[in-house]
């Protein structure tokens, strides 16, 4: 099987996660089919079948566009998004550590490689907390969270979704990923996020979206709505009886006035105004 079969494959079955990974994967993929053609239109059709494997994805299809646009003048272009990737985890990192201070208590819903690398660098530099972490139904996410963690050695309290008010009312910060940012400057991120915020909302307790602005989907300027994805509801309960109609939203908008801001590669914003920045920042991006 060829790389880029067996990515179609590993994307579509949720084997490969987090959309960063999904990004850098398909645009490995795609460079695997810059070997075999530099025909544009058939390289559209690439992109236009890995971009739509993920409904509430952009960074998937900004960063194929991207490779699309610069294949021809930058024989790199795939390595170069790989890269910005890369590059902007760990300037994201640096800037989101500077949030955490001795002695606080951190929520995190779900998996988010940049909130984790924040955590991770943060501790590393000396700083002690705790982390309050769920557990994320229906595939248990945060679990992958509280195992990074506490390999670093950062003391976490996990618990089931439904506890996390609990553990809100002790935190002292709450720290969130992103799947997708809409040009309102809302989020839309694992589904609970937006519960969290509120709850947040109700302890004054500062919440910020963390992630790299490639996941911006300019789609939205024109008015589009940001999709989410529904997954197979046999992930909540497997033998439903009959009768009962189960749903399994992935995701969920979490309104930019919910949000103190969104930490990124590019600084950190308040959400509307994020979007100029990443405009002025990656013009390609909404040309």
């Amino acid at each position: 099987m060829s790389l880029y079969s067996e990515t179609l494959q590993k994307i579509k079955s949720l084997e490969i996660q987090g959309a960063e990974n999904i990004a850098i994967a398909a645009v490995q993929a795609f460079a695997e089919k810059l070997k075999e053609t530099r025909d544009v239109e058939q390289l559209k059709k690439y992109v236009a079948e890995l971009g739509s494997l993920r409904e509430t994805e952009p960074a998937l299809r900004n960063a194929l566009h991207y490779c699309l646009l610069n294949f021809a003048k930058d024989p790199k272009a795939a390595e170069t998004a790989v890269n910005h990737f890369k590059s902007a985890k760990a300037l994201i990192a640096e800037i989101g550590a500077k949030k955490i201070h001795d002695g606080m208590v951190v929520f995190t819903h779900c998996h988010a490689s940049t909130v984790t690398q924040i955590l991770i660098k943060a501790w590393q530099e000396g700083k002690k907390f705790t982390v309050r972490n769920t557990e994320t139904r229906p595939k248990y996410q945060g679990r992958k969270t509280a195992e990074e963690l506490a390999k670093a050695g950062i003391p976490v309290v996990h618990s089931v979704d439904s506890a996390g008010r609990l553990g809100m009312q002790e935190a002292d910060l709450f720290l969130f990923g992103a799947d997708a940012i809409t040009a309102e400057g809302n989020v839309v991120n694992k589904i609970g996020t937006t519960m969290f915020a509120h709850s947040a909302a109700l302890y004054q307790i500062p919440v910020y979206s963390c992630t790299n602005s490639w996941k911006f989907d300019p789609a939205t300027i024109g008015g589009a709505d940001e999709p989410i994805e529904e997954r197979d509801p046999k992930e909540v309960w497997d033998s439903a009886p009959e009768g009962i109609k189960v749903i399994n939203p992935a995701f969920e908008l979490t309104p930019a006035d919910k949000i103190n801001g969104i930490i990124t590669e590019l600084g950190v914003f308040k959400p509307e105004t994020l979007v100029s920045e990443i405009k002025k920042a990656y013009p390609w991006m909404t040309a």
